[in-house]
C-alpha cells in the first residue's frame, strides 16, 4: 500500500525502491530512489529530517552510501518505505519528488572490479557442445566451483551508453585452411545477467564465508554482458575470454537493495557433486527472477534465474576463497542466465545455435547476431510480497559501428 500513484507500466513500484544516481538541467548528480514514475532526491529530504548521513546521498555515486555498511543500508529502506505508505508523510516527501522525464541518468557506483561467472548449467553445456564439440560440453570443474574470469572495470557502463561493434583476431573460412584475420566482430552477441554490487569491503587473506554475503553484498543490478563470439572462439583456449569480452559491459542504471528480493529468495537446484565445504549453502540464496530480452523491440527470449547452478552467495564464497579481498563497489556478474526450455535463451549464440536458427523479429527481418544500429533491451522481474512480481528495471544498448581507421 502506498499514498503514492503508481501508473500502471511504471519502472518501479513502492516496494523495490532502487537506488541509483541523476541529474537534472544545472544542476550537480546526486542519489535518488525510483518509485512509480518519479525519483526522489535524497540529500534534501534527509536534511530535512535530519537524518544521520544525509551527506551520503549529495554524492554523485552511490558507493558512500555503500560503505556504510548493513546497518545503515537497512535503516534507510525502512525510513523509505515509511514516507511511501504512510499518509502523514505526503506534505514532506512530494516536494522532492521530481518527475522521472526531466533527470538524466548516470552509472549508479564507480565500479572496483569486475568479475564475471559461469553459473547456468544448461549455457555452459551449449556453449561446450558449440565451441568444443569433440570435447565434454562442461569443463571438468563446472561442477565443483563456480567458474569465472575477471573482467574489465573500465568498460562497465551504464544503460544506454553506445556500443562500438569491437575489432579483433578471428578465423576465417574452414577451420582446415587455418586463415586468421584482424576486423571487426561478425558475431556480435549478448549475455543476460544478474550482476552483485559490493557494499562493505572484506580483509584481504580473509575469504568471505557463504553466510557473509548479505554483510557485503548491497543489491543487484541487470547486466548484459556484450560478447563478440568469433574473436572469444579464436583467442579463449586456455586462458578464457580476453578482447572478446572487454569492451563493453553495460549495467542498468537502479541498484535493486536485496531486502526488496526477500519473496524472490528460492532454493537452487540439487548440486552433486556435494559442494565444497567453503561453497555449502547457509541459506537459500536461489533467486525467482525472470528476464526479458527485446531485440529491436521483439522479444526473443524469456530466460529464468531460478535454475542456476551456482547462487551469488556461492559466487561470493568463491571469489574471496584464496584471500582475495573486495572492495566497495566491486561487481559480480552470474553469468548467462539460461534455461532448458525453448525461447529461455540469454545469449543469441545459443537462441540461433551460433547463427544457424536465425530468429524472425517483428519487421520481418532475420537475424542471427548483432547489425549495426541494432538495439538490445534486456528488463527483470522478481517474486515480490503477496504473490505479485516486482520490477527490476531495464538495461539497453545499441550497437554503433566499428570506426573507421
Amino acid at each position: 500500500m502506498t499514498w503514492m500513484t503508481i501508473p500502471a507500466g511504471a519502472a518501479f513500484d513502492a516496494w523495490t525502491l532502487p537506488y541509483g544516481v541523476f541529474s537534472t538541467p544545472g544542476e550537480e548528480p546526486r542519489v535518488g530512489v525510483a518509485v512509480g514514475d518519479h525519483v526522489l532526491d535524497l540529500a534534501p529530504l534527509a536534511a530535512v529530517e535530519g537524518l544521520d548521513g544525509a551527506h551520503l546521498f549529495a554524492q554523485p555515486t552511490l558507493n558512500p552510501f555503500l560503505a556504510a555498511g548493513r546497518r545503515a543500508w537497512d535503516a534507510v529502506r525502512d525510513w523509505l518505505i515509511e514516507l511511501v505508505t504512510e499518509e502523514p508523510h505526503r506534505d514532506l516527501v512530494e516536494p522532492h519528488l521530481v518527475p522521472a522525464g526531466q533527470v538524466s541518468l548516470h552509472r549508479p557506483f564507480d565500479v572496483g572490479d569486475y568479475v564475471d561467472f559461469y553459473a547456468s548449467q544448461t549455457h555452459a553445456e551449449n556453449v561446450g557442445r558449440i565451441f568444443r564439440p569433440d570435447s565434454p560440453a562442461l569443463p571438468a570443474a563446472w561442477r565443483h566451483l563456480p567458474i569465472g574470469y575477471h573482467g574489465r572495470a573500465g568498460t562497465v557502463v551504464t544503460s544506454g551508453t553506445p556500443v562500438v561493434r569491437p575489432s579483433g583476431l578471428r578465423r576465417v573460412g574452414p577451420p582446415a585452411e587455418g586463415r586468421v584475420e584482424h576486423g571487426p566482430s561478425l558475431r556480435l552477441d549478448i549475455e543476460a545477467e544478474a550482476g552483485f554490487v559490493v557494499g562493505a569491503p572484506s580483509q584481504l587473506g580473509r575469504p568471505v564465508p557463504v553466510a557473509d554475503f548479505t554483510e557485503h553484498v548491497f543489491g543487484m543490478v541487470l547486466v548484459n554482458d556484450w560478447s563478440a563470439r568469433d574473436i572469444q572462439a579464436f583467442e579463449y583456449v586456455p586462458l578464457g575470454p580476453f578482447l572478446g569480452k572487454s569492451f563493453a559491459t553495460s549495467i542498468s542504471p537502479w541498484v535493486v537493495p536485496l531486502a526488496a528480493l526477500a519473496h524472490a529468495r528460492v532454493e537452487p537446484p540439487e548440486r552433486s557433486p556435494e559442494p565444497a565445504d567453503y561453497l555449502r549453502d547457509a541459506e537459500p540464496w536461489g533467486l525467482d527472477l525472470e528476464f526479458a530480452v527485446s531485440w529491436n523491440g521483439t522479444v526473443v527470449s524469456r530466460p529464468p534465474f531460478a535454475g542456476m547452478y551456482w547462487t551469488p552467495a556461492q559466487q561470493l564464497a568463491h571469489l574471496t576463497a584464496n584471500g582475495a579481498s573486495v572492495r566497495t563497489g566491486d561487481l559480480f556478474a552470474s553469468g548467462t542466465v539460461s534455461g532448458p526450455r525453448p525461447g529461455g535463451s540469454g545469449c543469441f549464440l545459443e537462441l540461433t545455435w551460433n547463427g544457424t536458427e536465425p530468429v524472425t523479429l517483428a519487421d520481418g527481418s532475420q537475424r542471427a547476431f548483432l547489425d549495426d544500429g541494432d538495439t538490445v533491451t534486456i528488463e527483470a522481474t522478481a517474486a515480490g510480497p503477496g504473490g505479485t512480481r516486482i520490477p527490476l528495471g531495464a538495461v539497453t544498448g545499441q550497437i554503433s559501428p566499428t570506426p573507421s581507421p
